[in-house]
């Protein structure tokens, strides 16, 4: 009995070894995955394709790295909303295009695709602490641009995104942002891992569940988006597939209990066939009436003649 014991606590301790061992070396390689096996880096067409008005836009983020991204302009110009899209782990922006197109088209509104580090044309490797610093970039020009509305910007996140869209969000209180559109994102990836690794559960979690984190100081990129949430002011809208084949729906549920504590102005809708990726899809005419409805109440259309945009060519260039 003595020697099963010994055995049992030993190899829980090999599992505890091997389980640190991965996570710091491979642990970004999990979380981040801007080339999706069987496919190249590059983008595979561009929005021009699709036959959108766009322009390459390159940043530069406060520690130096250069990011590339698009700027998808509605076509004639109009005064709608602009929605700034965080995608979300794998693969490259191009890969979300046939979603931004319908969205334009459902939304009349501009779209800022955002490469993060390491993704796409964009330079460096991804972390946490470097995609918010790209986020922050991609804000920041926005509201210095003179062909859009920057009172009508909109922070749009699925999965990673969402974790990425609320932090920024959160940072920004001085009403940067409108508000902010949650799809499918987790608690975090604390939460996540021992999903993915059900082994972890006995030494990674988050504050969304209650299993042991003696582990935890190890993970570089812990997303913790429940302990972000509920410190946003902004209105906020919840897009939940219940057939999520990665994040569990109760996340988002968590994420919406944890946000009305001190926010009401939220919204949450349920998708019954929605899965991670094609919530937008299998959710139809519903999915773009929902964003429409919450757009039409908290980001508000101007009227014409209080335009504080301004054009000067057919391509809509902004002006000097």
């Amino acid at each position: 009995m003595v020697s099963f014991l010994k055995a049992l606590v030993y190899g829980a301790g090999g599992v505890a070894v091997v389980g640190m061992v991965a996570l710091v070396a491979f642990q970004e390689r999990l979380v981040y995955v801007p080339v999706v096996p069987g496919l190249a880096r590059a983008y595979p067409f561009t929005p021009a394709r699709l036959r959108l008005d766009y322009e390459d836009v390159f940043l530069r983020t406060s520690d130096g790295v250069r990011l590339h991204s698009w700027f998808i302009k509605h076509s004639p110009p109009k005064p709608g909303p602009t929605i700034l899209f965080f995608q979300e782990n794998a693969g490259n922006i191009a890969h979300r295009l046939e979603f931004v197109r319908i969205m334009m088209q459902r939304l009349q509104c501009n779209v800022f695709m955002l490469s993060y580090r390491g993704y796409g044309e964009s330079d460096g490797h991804p972390s946490q602490h470097g995609i918010i610093m790209d986020s922050q970039a991609a804000l920041d020009h926005l509201t210095q641009r003179k062909d859009i509305d920057t009172s009508r910007i909109v922070v749009f996140g699925r999965s990673l995104g969402g974790a990425v869209g609320a932090v920024l969000v959160k940072n920004n209180p001085d009403n940067k942002v409108s508000s902010l559109i949650l799809e499918n994102t987790f608690t975090s990836i604390l939460d996540m891992a021992g999903i993915m690794f059900p082994f972890l559960r006995w030494f990674i979690s988050g504050s969304g569940s209650k299993g042991p984190k003696i582990l935890n100081c190890i993970v570089r990129s812990p997303w913790r988006t429940i302990d972000i949430i509920g410190k946003i002011k902004r209105p906020i809208l919840f897009l939940s597939g219940l057939q999520d084949e990665l994040v569990p729906p109760s996340h988002m549920q968590m994420l919406y209990s944890k946000t009305v504590e001190n926010n009401w102005d939220c919204r949450f809708v349920e998708f019954p066939n929605g899965m991670h990726m094609d919530t937008w899809f299998s959710g139809g005419d519903r999915y773009w009436r929902t964003i429409q409805l919450f757009l039409d109440q908290y980001v508000p259309e101007i009227k014409e003649g209080n335009l504080n945009f301004q054009v000067d060519d057919d391509k809509g260039n902004p002006s000097d």
